[in-house]
């Protein structure tokens, strides 16, 4: 589900629209919270990666029940009119690409760097704040953490910040072992 949130083409697209109508609005913090939970409800809820991925349900109930999701959550109005569009254009397969194309713009926009943490197990507060303080030191500016738990990779830890991908874990490191021992 996390791999879920890759940019494409079409993904982009939409969310350059979205971006520049929050902007133009005065409505970017609003609808870059919406973005936040939708990425949220997207990654926690089968029925809702079912209903805008699902090709047997119409674009228009897509959109009614899009819509629907996001007056509940009292999303701004203008990422509840920008989901029924998406939806009404036969797009709403693409929300994640469109979560990720706005995250990226407004990470570019407010000079945020992301980092997404992954670990075999929940890390603590403690490990939470030694990490930050490392990628600060890195990076220069404290980065916006996202964590995720994924116990294939047994133990350690990886790191994405932008493209790069420091990977740490366990199940690399044997996988690593494995193959140089086939090698020999």
């Amino acid at each position: 589900m996390a791999d879920d949130f890759r940019t494409t083409e079409v993904g982009d697209r939409y969310a350059q629209a979205l971006f520049d109508l929050a902007l133009e609005t005065g409505r970017l913090d609003a609808v870059r919270a919406d973005v936040v939970s939708l990425k949220t409800a997207w990654t926690e809820s089968a029925d809702l990666r079912r209903l805008a991925t699902s090709p047997v349900i119409s674009a228009d109930d897509q959109a009614k029940g899009l819509t629907a999701v996001a007056a509940k959550a009292r999303f701004e109005q203008n990422t509840v009119n920008f989901l029924g569009l998406l939806a009404q254009n036969g797009r709403a397969r693409d929300l994640a690409a469109v979560i990720a194309g706005f995250e990226r713009l407004y990470a570019k926009h407010a000079g945020i760097v992301a980092a997404e943490v992954v670990s075999a197990q929940p890390l603590d507060a403690k490990q939470l704040a030694a990490i930050k303080t490392a990628l600060n030191k890195s990076l220069g500016k404290a980065p916006e953490l996202t964590t995720r738990v994924d116990p294939a990779i047994l133990g350690g830890l990886k790191v994405k910040v932008g493209s790069k991908l420091f990977d740490a874990s366990l199940k690399t490191k044997l996988d690593q072992m494995k193959f140089a021992l086939k090698r020999a």
